[in-house]
């Protein structure tokens, strides 16, 4: 590998943790539309509530399909999606695989009284480079496990 070429790849890897984290932070700022664009029109996104599972719990096949899932984030007075590491597993030059680690705090305050959900989630993605920029083509969201406090 040359140089050029060892400076497009650490770029690459670059941006696509800039878009995981650009995921967390719309989430946190309740832009579902800035979350939207984070994918190809035909993306696929998978839920699987229960890491263990073959079946996941939804699954929506295209962008425009998104919203109602992001803008569930309403539903909390505040959240806060902390992503550990991130690894680009496989990496060419259109295409790329990782998985990144999260811990997601959903606050609700109900009757005055602080309730705070806390998801353990692992995301397995696929990436496409498209027009220069890294979206997500695949998100599998893996909820290992929940605490309720």
């Amino acid at each position: 590998m040359n140089t050029e070429q060892q400076l497009q790849q650490t770029a690459d890897r670059l941006a696509i943790r800039n878009l995981v984290d650009q995921y967390a932070y719309c989430a946190d700022t309740r832009d579902a539309q800035g979350q939207m664009a984070l994918f190809t029109e035909d993306t696929s996104f998978l839920i699987f509530m229960d890491a263990q599972s073959s079946q996941p719990t939804q699954v929506i096949n295209n962008k425009a399909d998104l919203f109602p899932v992001f803008d569930n984030l309403n539903t909390y007075n505040a959240t806060m999606h902390f992503n550990g590491q991130s690894t680009v597993l496989k990496l060419n030059e259109e295409t790329a695989t990782g998985i990144t680690y999260c811990i997601a705090h959903h606050q609700i305050l109900k009757d005055g009284t602080q309730k705070l959900m806390i998801a353990h989630i692992k995301y397995h993605d696929s990436f496409v480079k498209q027009n220069g920029a890294w979206l997500f083509s695949e998100r599998k969201l893996l909820v290992d496990w929940i605490e309720n406090q």
